[in-house]
């Protein structure tokens, strides 16, 4: 391709269910793009892009990682993002800033709970996709039936693009279905060379047949190339072909799919091919709307004014805060100022760096297009936008799932109060799906995240970088509460404590909403029975309510607010005043309205040998999982369930025990739901003997 750098730029991230072989392809491409000089080994914790010791410990990816190579005068730009379900935070933060995606999917394992989870984070942003179908050397390697998993569960149309010349331990190549020739990788350099051969006779007509499949779905999205088809033409001119599969990507119709083996090193030279050929530039995806007086597109220049996004925050030791930015037009300088449009602050860009994983490079200026990190911004938090003080404007930020577990902190001595303080300050600007909070009651600190496994992370990174010891409480549920009937109430805030006293009237219409919709404040007050100034306030008062409800303490969501009516005072009515009038209605409101516990439900897929099947149901089904179908894999069972996440506390434990070791499982957030009245009972009385603090005990 020609037109210029951003024309030659592919900004990119790697994508897969946890152990599809993700981190390995990743490091298999920066091996031939010249980045790495050996290869790194998830298993031997020496993959240069998990870099993080608790990643090289337990051989998984937990943050993203970005770094920059090249291939055929190409400049990409790549992100290899966790697979496991606790760390979905930092998929979604990179898929934000990405133009394009490859997803890798194992031969055996094939479409994964993960898979979907990302794929359809990645349907949100519009991101153009390509798939690897890796292992293809593994025992019970099925190609075709990844792809028609592809179909029916991520809904996507998959082109195989590659058939393999043989299968599992007989895998040696693939077969090229667009220039028709053999791909064999020679054994004796560990498939880092390869040959150009004729179709062996064996698989001519499997190839032939596999491209005319080909060539009837891409033919429908080109009418020249529909044209030569129906006239009989089979030597159809490679550059159409290629051309008309790069479009239909680009335009989400199809997602080409490679196949090969990254740890036999087989097949990443061709899908390396496939991200130039076929993913997006820069110019290639829609630009991204900013929003300002007028509000605007954001033009791909590097000679426009400055917009770039904030995706990610990481504390560094040796250099402080280190700042991702995705810059979508102008160019950043090191040394120069920017203006963060979000937060309303001036902020000077210390350095500018190049990333490899933990390796940088320092460099003086990122123009439209690049993915790098910066040093010294005080203020900046993700999805901030930062942009010319004289054209100023903020780029559409991201929405953080709410986290579903909770732990308690008690640090061992009175002099690390403080220090955890700060420490979990700098973790909370680093990953946005963690909360805090200090229990008023009790003092605790009480740390939120998205599953178990993402709490330990945390609770080892504070030992590790930060040097401090805490007694961690056991894992709580993050309930939650709302109501179940609508109700009007009327409440009168007075005190008169001599001078100026306080006065606010306001009358709430609160009524329940469906799943998911949070918050919805309407004013409706007319007239001016209340000042506009005190509207705000109003509503500030009951999102503060809303932090603890009346049943057990948790947080109340999903409930819609009307201010309909209410009086003012000249002299003593205050911000002050009608922000404790809306705590106050609410919290009496909420009291009368049927308040309901609402418990988390998880999305559980187990896979067990089948001798172990009935075991795992009956168990299962003690922990009042929802059986929602099994499927037969390879010799093996697999479940899928949907179980409240107050049962699954241990259960690694006790899957691991009643299978042998033999079975493994996967657990991601569904939704909440209203829990049964003994669990609701259970809870509350829990509650209240403790005196106001969250019980641990199992539900």
């Amino acid at each position: 391709m020609s037109g210029g750098p951003l024309s030659r730029t592919r900004n990119i991230g790697i994508m897969a269910h946890i152990d599809a072989g993700k981190t390995t392809t990743t490091e298999r491409i920066l091996y031939y793009t010249g980045v790495s000089h050996r290869m790194g080994e998830v298993h031997d914790g020496n993959a240069v892009m998990d870099w993080m010791a608790q990643e090289q410990e337990r051989g998984i990816t937990i943050t993203s990682a970005a770094t920059a190579c090249r291939w055929r005068h190409h400049k990409i730009n790549l992100i290899d993002t966790p697979g496991h379900v606790d760390f979905t935070i930092e998929v979604e933060r990179c898929l934000r800033v990405l133009d394009g995606a490859v997803a890798v999917f194992c031969a055996v394992g094939g479409v994964e709970p993960q898979s979907e989870t990302v794929w359809k984070q990645a349907d949100r942003y519009q991101i153009p996709r390509i798939a690897f179908i890796n292992k293809m050397d593994r025992t019970g390697a099925d190609y075709l039936r990844v792809v028609d998993m592809m179909n029916t569960r991520l809904l996507t149309k998959p082109v195989l693009l590659q058939i393999p010349l043989g299968i599992e331990d007989k895998f040696r190549g693939v077969i090229d279905l667009v220039s028709m020739r053999s791909i064999v990788f020679d054994e004796g350099s560990m498939g880092t060379n390869f040959e150009l051969t004729e179709i062996p006779p064996e698989f001519k007509e499997q190839a032939e047949s596999a491209r005319k499949r080909l060539l009837e779905t891409v033919c429908e999205l080109d009418d020249n190339l529909l044209e030569l088809y129906l006239e009989g033409d089979t030597d159809i001119p490679t550059d159409l072909l290629y051309g008309t599969i790069r479009n239909a990507t680009l335009g989400l119709k199809i997602t080409p799919v490679l196949i090969g083996s990254a740890f036999k090193n087989k097949g990443i030279q061709q899908l390396l091919d496939a991200i130039v050929d076929f993913l997006p530039s820069p110019l290639d995806v829609p630009p991204v709307q900013g929003k300002n007086s007028k509000g605007m597109a954001v033009d791909r220049d590097v000679d426009g004014p400055l917009a770039a996004l904030a995706f990610k925050v990481m504390n560094d030791p040796y250099t402080g805060n280190l700042t991702f930015l995705r810059i979508y037009s102008g160019t950043l300088l090191a040394g120069s100022g920017v203006y963060n449009s979000t937060a309303d602050k001036k902020e000077r860009i210390g350095r500018l760096l190049k990333m490899h994983a933990n390796q940088r490079e320092d460099i003086k200026e990122a123009l439209a297009g690049d993915i790098i990190a910066a040093v010294g911004l005080k203020y900046t938090r993700t999805g901030d936008t930062l942009s010319d003080g004289d054209h100023p404007l903020i780029l559409e930020s991201m929405d953080f799932p709410e986290p579903v577990i909770s732990i308690a902190l008690y640090p061992k001595t009175r002099d690390e109060v403080d220090k955890l303080s700060r420490s979990l300050g700098r973790l909370l600007r680093e990953d946005p799906s963690l909360k805090v909070r200090v229990d008023r009651e009790t003092g605790q600190t009480i740390l939120s995240g998205m599953g178990e496994l993402h709490l330990e992370i945390v609770v080892d990174r504070l030992l590790r970088e930060f040097q401090i010891e805490a007694i961690v409480g056991e894992p709580q549920v993050a309930f939650r509460e709302t109501l179940s009937r609508p109700i009007t109430t009327h409440y009168r805030h007075v005190k008169q404590t001599g001078g100026k006293g306080q006065f606010a009237e306001v009358v709430l219409i609160v009524e329940p909403m469906s799943r998911g919709a949070g918050l919805v404040f309407e004013d409706k007050i007319t007239g001016g029975a209340i000042p506009k100034e005190f509207i705000k306030p109003v509503e500030e008062g009951i999102r503060s309510a809303m932090e603890a409800g009346t049943l057990a303490g948790y947080p109340v969501v999903d409930v819609k607010v009307c201010l309909s009516d209410g009086k003012f005072h000249e002299v003593d009515s205050s911000e002050m005043a009608f922000r404790m009038a809306g705590y106050m209605a609410f919290k009496e409101a909420s009291k009368k309205c049927g308040p309901i516990l609402l418990e988390p439900i998880m999305d559980v897929e187990v896979v067990t040998p089948g001798e172990f099947l009935g075991d795992v149901l009956g168990d299962l089904t003690s922990r009042r999982g929802k059986i929602l179908g099994m499927e037969s894999r390879s010799g093996t069972q697999t479940v899928g369930v949907r179980v409240p996440l107050a049962r699954m506390f241990g259960y690694a434990t006790d899957l691991r025990s009643r299978t042998q070791g033999r079975a493994t499982f996967t657990m991601q957030f569904s939704h909440y739901e209203p829990a049964p009245h003994s669990v609701t009972e259970k809870v509350v009385a829990d509650f209240r003997q403790s005196g106001g603090v969250h019980g641990q005990g199992e539900v």
